[in-house]
């Protein structure tokens, strides 16, 4: 990732001049890794065509129109940058900058945009002006927009220098106006794109707003007159239309998730949280807390659903939503999200620094005191399926709800294993949409540690919360001719024990089949039979031990069940990066049962080549019984299938 130092002066004649494409796109067709940020902020792509991290160059006319797409966003943050800047600072050669770079950018909107509708973007896209989506026109223009509000409201004497950019605020606010008016008529009002339509409609007609009152001071608009936030489809209501009681995003993807969530907090810009009607208010402080509450101690976000597995680019985002976040409420968790963010993002462009130094703070009233209880062992939404176990040092995610739309993967009853740092066993995230193979694959069963039954991926499926309590929950997916595998179920129990955490699947078909359960590492991986069970060692900066027992049957009785260890791609970020596959497999079964005890190993981590005894674990027909180092055994009983309701 590129980024310009802010003591830089940067001239106008780098903004690109030409139309922005579609940024997933960005991506090597041959490696599914995205491309380098080479020549970002810039006018033009290389000549040469992008490099990609293996080595190859591409200069397709698609990856040319993603690489304009990413100047351009990288240009306004870095408007938006010097502007947050000049008005904390009083600087007049930053202020300058900022005028000239804006005013420059009114003159390449009317040169490039002026025709109305992008007339290359895809059929099924809602169409932007600056770039094929309106999606991306909104994104852009809520930092265009930022960055004229902060120069009027901080210069109100000199803000008539900004009247050239009037064109722009109008024109970017009426067209997110025009393409929220479509998503609601085609019933599609809890869409993302939604919390971004009403950030761009509300900071573009504020900072209009500004500029054109100058000395004079804009009046203030109240959040219950203010319809991009109050009115029928304003921000408010899309809260709580799109998101579920505890605060997920319906489409349960930690990424837009988060996206959704800083549109949000963007557009409250100027206004008191404690102000915003108590429902609303609340459901945005339960989105920050499901953050927090998903991340790791070392602040680790799963990428749940579609969403880059690791990606500088949205490490900032991260940032920049943590500092939002804290504004709007105390303490709210994401310090660690935040700090990992930074170590990620590498050379940041330091939006975050000047949201935080903000002259009178982003909102208009301090943040919001929460009364919040100690975090539970088990936590679960119910709605869009997604539990969290901490055990004994382990940070386990098990994702059994809703699919999410066209941004849910085939990971139903799927479990995700990490340290406080360590991703064991994560969610491998998603490539840019733009290639369709690898695309396609981390959507698949096959990329996620889930329950397989003929190797096929199953049709879409929600699953259900058979019963938890405070150390342990079971979740369940059944199928039938238009759910899952038609014709099978399986349920997955979690158990916090002491000092372990006990992961129970059962499997069943309707007829004999091929019944897997998988491990997706993205550390180092040993594996050894040792008699009757196996025995893995999971690398990186902290250690798991786990020791694992199955067994199945089919029509004529006991069928074995191999763990068979292969070569496979990695997480997402590189799909060239090979880590071990293990794959335990039923051949012509109608139940099997896998059984797994995970335990934090107290050493320093390693290759996880030599997998060692921690617990003994023993499966009979009935029980579960677990020894533990200190010699205790402990019994669980085996959980038998949900019978029919």
């Amino acid at each position: 990732m590129t980024s310009l130092a802010p003591e830089h002066t940067v001239s106008a004649s780098g903004l690109p001049r030409e139309r922005g494409g579609w940024w997933h796109d960005f991506v090597c067709p041959t490696h599914g890794t995205e491309l380098s940020h080479e020549g970002i902020p810039g006018p033009v792509p290389p000549a040469g065509g992008v490099r990609c991290p293996h080595g190859c160059r591409v200069g397709s006319e698609p990856v040319r129109g993603a690489w304009l797409v990413l100047s351009h966003q990288a240009w306004a943050r870095r408007i938006r940058v010097l502007a947050h800047r000049a008005a904390r600072t009083g600087s007049d050669a930053e202020r300058s900058e900022a005028v000239a770079l804006l005013v420059a950018y009114a003159d390449v909107y009317a040169e490039v945009a002026g025709g109305g509708e992008h007339e290359r973007a895809q059929d099924w896209m809602l169409r932007g002006r600056l770039f094929h989506q309106a999606l991306t026109d909104a994104i852009w223009s809520v930092s265009i927009g930022h960055a004229v509000w902060s120069l009027a409201e901080s210069s109100p004497e000199r803000a008539a220098d900004l009247r050239p950019v009037l064109p722009v605020l109008d024109a970017t606010a009426e067209a997110a106006r025009a393409a929220r008016d479509r998503l609601v008529a085609d019933g599609r009002f809890t869409s993302n794109y939604t919390a971004w339509l009403n950030a761009a409609g509300r900071v573009c007609a504020r900072a209009a707003a500004l500029v054109r009152a100058g000395t004079a001071g804009a009046p203030a608009v109240s959040v219950a007159d203010d319809e991009w936030l109050a009115g029928e489809h304003g921000q408010l209501a899309h809260a709580l239309a799109a998101t579920t009681r505890d605060g997920w995003e319906w489409e349960a993807s930690t990424y837009y998730h988060g996206f959704v969530l800083r549109a949000y907090l963007l557009s409250l810009r100027g206004t008191d949280p404690a102000d915003l009607p108590a429902g609303s208010r609340d459901r945005l402080v339960a989105m920050a807390d499901v953050l927090a509450g998903l991340a790791t101690d070392d602040g680790i976000l799963p990428a749940i659903h579609d969403g880059p597995y690791l990606r500088p680019a949205l490490a900032l985002e991260w940032t920049e939503l943590s500092v939002l976040a804290d504004g709007f409420v105390a303490d709210a968790g994401l310090d660690a999200v935040a700090a990992r963010a930074r170590r990620e993002a590498g050379d940041g462009d330091l939006l975050e620094d000047e949201l935080r130094t903000l002259p009178g703070g982003w909102f208009a009233g301090p943040p919001l005191v929460v009364d919040r209880p100690a975090r539970p062992v088990v936590s679960v939404d119910e709605e869009v399926g997604i539990a969290v176990v901490r055990a004994a040092g382990i940070h386990a995610v098990l994702d059994h709800g809703p699919h999410g739309a066209g941004h849910g993967h085939h990971d139903k009853l799927a479990l995700h294993l990490y340290g406080r740092g360590t991703p064991w066993q994560p969610d491998p995230g998603q490539v840019p949409y733009g290639h369709p193979g690898w695309r396609d694959h981390y959507m698949s069963a096959t990329a996620h540690p889930c329950v397989r039954v003929d190797d096929g991926d199953p049709a879409e499926a929600t699953g259900r919360l058979l019963d938890r309590d405070e150390r342990s929950l079971t979740v369940e997916v059944r199928g039938d001719a238009t759910s899952w595998y038609d014709g099978a179920r399986a349920l997955r129990r979690l158990v916090a024990g002491d000092g372990y955490l006990l992961d129970v699947v059962v499997a069943s078909a309707d007829r004999p089949r091929r019944l897997t359960l998988g491990l997706r590492p993205d550390v180092p991986l040993g594996v050894r039979l040792d008699g009757d069970v196996v025995r893995t060692a999971w690398g990186g900066a902290e250690r798991l031990d786990g020791v694992h027992a199955a067994h199945a049957t089919g029509p004529a009785g006991p069928v074995p069940v191999r763990a068979a260890v292969r070569p496979g791609p990695g997480p997402a970020d590189d799909p060239q990066r090979e880590r071990a596959h293990v794959d335990w497999t039923a051949h012509g079964a109608t139940r099997a049962v896998w059984v797994s005890v995970f335990r934090v190993d107290g050493g320093t981590g390693g290759s996880g080549s030599e997998p060692e005894a921690g617990v003994e674990l023993d499966v009979d027909a009935g029980e579960i019984r677990v020894r533990r180092a200190d010699g205790v055994v402990d019994v669980h009983p085996l959980p038998e299938e949900a019978t029919d309701d």
